[in-house]
């Protein structure tokens, strides 16, 4: 080919940067874009504020249990805490310990009715406390399942849109087909980069969510037992 023809040829090739594919883009595919583009951004608020969260919960639990087991008194210890728990674990505690407090005050003489108390204390505190961590881990994994379907609607919508432009212009040059083309994958791309971090980051997040339940879970096990036997002793 003649490099004059080679300089016009590039010359005229379309500009398909992702700006002007996005300008150009069908009003629907650019919503889908947006969308898109939008649901990424939160997923990634949400992975950084979570990761943020777990590694701070954890740090919190780990010196409640330092403290926790280090022998000092359960009433000490209670008194320092009740006023404001400083984690989750430390608020199973002081959830305990007041309904504790407030069935001996009360002048409660049955250590089964006492127990059955203390133990559904301790699951509403879990349960409050895993709904805690685990909030918006659903928004992750709706973006991570419908993100590439999403992405597939504004191809599907953008292809059609760039068959009709090619049986208008009866032109089947690439020059007149790659842009629509381009545009239509642009969405699917954007389905995949908001739906690939969304589905690690749940599987990952979940998983930390459990561990961290299932350690609630063992201390409330332990101090229930723990406080079975002082009801054992004081009734």
């Amino acid at each position: 080919m003649n490099p004059a023809d080679v300089g016009q040829a590039a010359l005229d090739a379309p500009n398909l940067s992702l700006i002007t594919l996005f300008l150009h883009a069908h009003i629907v595919v650019k919503c889908v874009m947006l969308g898109l583009a939008l649901a990424s951004i939160w997923s990634w608020a949400i992975i950084i504020d979570k990761v943020l969260l777990f590694g701070r919960v954890r740090r919190q639990i780990d010196r409640f249990e330092k403290v926790f087991w280090s022998g000092q008194s359960l009433e000490d210890l209670y008194r320092s805490l009740s006023s404001r728990p400083a984690s989750a674990m430390a608020a199973l505690f002081v959830a305990a310990m007041r309904e504790w407090k407030r069935s001996f005050e009360a002048g409660a003489r049955s250590p089964i009715g006492l127990q059955m108390r203390i133990d559904r204390v301790l699951d509403v505190t879990i349960t409050r406390e895993s709904e805690r961590l685990e909030s918006r881990l659903l928004f992750l994994a709706t973006v991570g399942s419908a993100g590439p379907f999403i992405g597939l609607f504004g191809t599907v919508w953008g292809i059609m849109t760039s068959f009709q432009a090619i049986a208008a212009s009866k032109n089947t040059s690439l020059a007149v087909v790659a842009p629509g083309i381009a545009e239509a994958l642009m969405a699917t791309a954007l389905g995949l980069i908001a739906a690939i971090p969304a589905v690690i980051a749940y599987n990952k997040l979940s998983s930390s969510a459990g561990k961290i339940t299932s350690r609630l879970e063992g201390f409330a096990d332990e101090f229930s037992a723990i406080l079975s036997r002082q009801i054992d002793e004081r009734v």
